[in-house]
């Protein structure tokens, strides 16, 4: 009980989890717990102990606010992959002749490092073709990489039935995993910088390892009870690996659909101003993000190409001036092939990204619901210069007051910048 004659000189915290103060009494100095501000917050000691094992320090201040959700559904599809990998694993092995007093070491070592020759290998294209996309499109790529996932270990317990296709079934089982494995740990990185609020993303990584492994032990254990019931059982492991591969998409698709990015996208730009075009509202990132796709698409209607060269824009001196004309932005509109093209120069601002990327989503629309060409694709291009010294300005504040980062984007912009001459010079 504190009295009136104590003189409290200083209170400190943890995080959110603790208040102390510091009273002074007899001119000695004592540390005491606030209760007036503990109370609700201190819980189950074995539980705080838990949190600093597995949860960033800081949490829940340092990290995203849909952290907690995520890492609930992350947590329960590493669960269930872990279950459907050890079916898919005793598969393999009975395939290279595990069991089999007639299977040959050389043979089995042969089929091994065939399949994981050709992974490594399939690595290294998928990073070369896609790596740029990963972080653009982290949402999709993530759901991407976890239905690969399933359908790579669905192939390998089906492989051992199939021993003339062996080889070749296990080998593309492995490219596909490779893809899972560069697919699924870029965007894991990607989401890890959504989530550190305090430039912790070390810390996240480190913590979301140790989750990660808790998990793995404790399939490992369920593991253990259900190998002597699977083996010599394929219709039992066909029927638990249909229910965790169930279990593992579903967790995968609320996990992606948990994360609300601040960041713009190509999609989440796309649904924002398309939806302040029509009723001049501006939606908020949880909104868009809920609206946003998160699987593939691998058809568009217009495709749009951001950072392209010149050539791409413009073919001739004439029109590189129907480009300039009523033009004196850092970049470069034009249509080539049926795809929306920006070429960008090397000043534009991120506020000059999104507003180019503003212009093609609108372009992309037009050509998109064009059912006869009634005018030629520059006059479209001048419209939209129009349009958007109309409503780029109440836009962007707008989007601003609404949450959004505009400090920087995640849009898909090429490396390729250019300096042209101004029409007048």
């Amino acid at each position: 009980m504190e009295k009136k004659s104590d003189v409290v000189v200083a209170t400190e915290r943890y995080g959110s989890t603790g208040f102390w103060k510091y009273v002074a009494k007899n001119g000695i100095i004592e540390r005491r717990r606030d209760e007036s501000e503990s109370v609700g917050r201190r819980g189950n000691p074995v539980v705080g102990v838990f949190k600093r094992v597995f949860l960033p320090q800081g949490y829940p201040e340092s990290v995203s606010g849909d952290y907690l959700q995520y890492q609930f559904w992350d947590t329960v599809q590493a669960f269930s992959s872990s279950l459907s990998g050890t079916l898919a694993t005793q598969a393999s092995l009975r395939g290279i002749g595990v069991g089999n007093q007639e299977a040959t070491v050389a043979a089995a070592t042969f089929t091994w490092l065939l399949k994981d020759g050709t992974g490594m290998l399939g690595r290294i294209l998928f990073a070369w073709q896609k790596g740029s996309k990963l972080d653009s499109e982290a949402k999709k790529w993530r759901l991407f990489a976890d239905v690969l996932n399933d359908i790579a270990m669905f192939m390998e317990i089906l492989a051992p039935y199939f021993p003339a296709f062996f080889i070749f079934i296990v080998c593309t089982a492995g490219v596909f995993k490779s893809i899972v494995g560069v697919a699924g740990g870029a965007t894991r990185a990607a989401l890890t910088v959504h989530q550190a609020r305090r430039d912790n993303m070390a810390d996240i990584s480190a913590k979301d390892g140790s989750q990660e492994t808790l998990v793995n032990l404790a399939g490992l254990l369920v593991s253990l009870a259900l190998i002597p019931l699977v083996t010599n059982n394929p219709m039992l492991t066909l029927l638990l690996f249909f229910l965790f591969t169930v279990l593992h998409l579903f967790a995968n698709y609320k996990a992606v659909r948990s994360v609300i990015m601040e960041t713009f996208n190509e999609a989440r730009l796309s649904i924002v101003f398309q939806q302040y075009l029509e009723d001049k509202q501006i939606l908020s990132p949880q909104e868009a993000n809920l609206r946003e796709p998160v699987f593939l698409e691998f058809r568009k209607m217009v495709q749009i190409k951001l950072g392209v060269r010149l050539q791409e824009v413009v073919k001739c001196s004439q029109e590189l001036d129907l480009a300039l004309k009523n033009n004196r932005l850092p970049f470069l509109l034009g249509v080539h092939n049926g795809c929306v093209c920006v070429c960008l120069g090397p000043k534009a601002s991120v506020c000059d990204e999104i507003r180019a990327m503003c212009q093609a989503v609108w372009l992309s629309n037009m050509l998109s619901h064009q059912t006869q060409q009634k005018q030629s694709h520059w006059e479209m291009v001048r419209e939209s210069h129009k349009l958007m010294d109309k409503v780029f300005d109440p836009f962007i504040k707008g989007v601003v007051a609404a949450g959004w980062d505009t400090g920087r984007t995640l849009l898909d912009w090429d490396e390729w910048r250019v300096e042209w001459k101004s029409k007048s010079s």
